[in-house]
């Protein structure tokens, strides 16, 4: 964009030498210019791969659409966009993305569009598949038809969004894998088939122990298969999710949730998964229905917390149930630490003062109640930062430091507010460490993640689900 500017302003200059009219003409040009900004982003396959010479089309309503294609690595840049709301999504080989609304405001800074190739039926409807597995006979109806036929390295597909959405995700996971059985109306099959359910989910549960993912996805399978339980069904569902099947743990999670609407677990997996997949505004949706079955379980607030932080966007929905959060439980520090962060991200990061003090007082009530919240001392120097601050800045970043040795951002910072005031030899001391620890936690995760392997799914095009009886 900064470009453009300046070749426009370099035609006005030369416009002038020409005729005072010229001059006006290039400078409304300028003007227009100046008005317009770059919708980019990324289209991803359903292995989450780029997607090279995938069409993306960009409308805005009332106004022709245009198209772009994206690069070999999957990448796609218009830069002709003027002010407004636009609808972007991607097609290839059949294969189309859900739409993704795009705000252009000089207030707003641009952030890269992320799109997901899927068949057309799955990115039209917003359903989910279900799995009605109740009573005798008990047999698969519209049920999600895949196989889980190899394993491979994670790193090889990639992931989703920004680092900082990858390792939420990463963190969400095992967070899902934890959650505990509440009000699921548990639903069993007779005694002799749920026994027989019991000893798959066993079965699986040790294989995976073991190291053999590919024989306990099938076990937890066949435990669902023979009693469609709530357990079972989040035991299945949390094995995809571990090992990268996201959308296939998306699917059998929502059946889950489907049939065991009061389960307060099945809905925040479902939310992980959702945000895994990158779909960003259903995976908020679906931890504050989640929110709604039990006011009292900090658990899907503190999912909607993490995945609000994360996403690119602001999310619907988030701001209103973690406000509930604060005022169920006004001392909890999580609490407090995620609607101020939301609060303050939902505004766009206002300077309206009014908004700046309730999220101060947020952030500082968070370290009163616990003091060692971190990441709530890190976000007070951030804002008073905003503020150019700087001495208030680097105390703030000093304690969270002090709380959190390892916290990255936080040397950065402090670098950066110690440059603010002059004071460049501990500037480049805590620029270092930033790089150090920053170097070590990336080789961390690239070795946590080689240590998890990915299923290699296959999707039939065209395959009627077999009856199990």
């Amino acid at each position: 964009m900064r470009g453009r500017l300046v070749r426009a302003l370099i035609l006005a200059v030369a416009a002038l030498l020409v005729s005072p009219d010229s001059m006006a003409l290039a400078l409304q040009a300028v003007a227009e210019d100046s008005q317009r900004a770059v919708i980019e982003g990324m289209v991803r396959d359903a292995a989450g791969k780029p997607a090279g010479d995938a069409t993306v089309r960009i409308e805005q309503k009332g106004l022709p659409g245009v198209e772009v294609r994206t690069n070999s690595g999957g990448s796609f840049e218009f830069s002709g966009a003027a002010m407004g709301t636009y609808s972007v999504s991607a097609e290839k080989d059949g294969l189309r993305s859900r739409i993704a609304e795009v705000v252009v405001s000089r207030s707003i800074d641009q952030r890269p569009v992320e799109l997901m190739l899927q068949s057309p039926g799955a990115a039209a409807d917003d359903s989910h598949p279900t799995f009605p597995l109740s009573g005798p006979p008990m047999e698969f109806a519209d049920a999600p038809n895949f196989t889980v036929a190899a394993v491979t390295d994670w790193t090889a597909a990639g992931g989703h969004g920004s680092d900082s959405s990858l390792r939420t995700s990463e963190a969400l996971t095992r967070e899902t894998l934890s959650l505990k059985p509440q009000g699921a109306n548990e639903k069993r099959a007779d005694g002799v088939i749920a026994k027989s359910a019991d000893q798959h989910r066993i079965a699986g549960e040790r294989d995976e122990a073991k190291g053999d993912p590919l024989a306990a996805v099938h076990e937890f399978e066949q435990a669902v298969r023979e009693d469609p339980s709530e357990q079972n069904y989040f035991e299945w569902g949390s094995e995809l999710l571990l090992h990268r099947a996201v959308l296939q743990a998306k699917d059998v999670f929502a059946a889950g949730a489907k049939l065991y609407p009061k389960s307060a677990r099945m809905l925040p997996a479902l939310g992980a998964a959702l945000f895994a997949g990158a779909f960003y505004d259903e995976a908020a949706q679906r931890l504050c229905d989640a929110s709604d079955l039990n006011r009292a379980d900090p658990e899907p607030y503190i999912f909607m917390g993490k995945i609000e932080m994360a996403a690119p966007n602001p999310l619907a929905c988030v701001e209103q149930k973690l406000a509930r959060f604060v005022s169920l439980q006004p001392d909890n520090p999580l609490a407090n630490y995620f609607y101020a962060m939301t609060m303050w991200k939902q505004h766009g990061q206002s300077v309206d003062v009014k908004i700046l003090r309730q999220v101060e007082a947020m952030l500082t009530k968070a370290v009163t109640v616990d003091p060692r919240c971190s990441d709530a001392y890190l976000q007070l120097g951030v804002l008073h930062s905003t503020q150019r601050d700087y001495q208030g800045a680097i105390g703030y970043y000093a304690k969270a430091i002090e709380t959190n040795p390892q916290m990255s951002e936080a040397h950065y910072r402090l670098g950066v507010a110690y440059d603010r005031v002059g004071d460049h030899p501990r500037a480049q001391r805590e620029f270092e460490l930033h790089e150090q620890i920053d170097k070590q936690q990336k080789a961390d995760v690239e070795r946590q993640r080689r240590e998890v392997k990915q299923f290699l799914v296959v999707v039939p095009e065209k395959a009627s689900a077999p009856a199990v009886h």
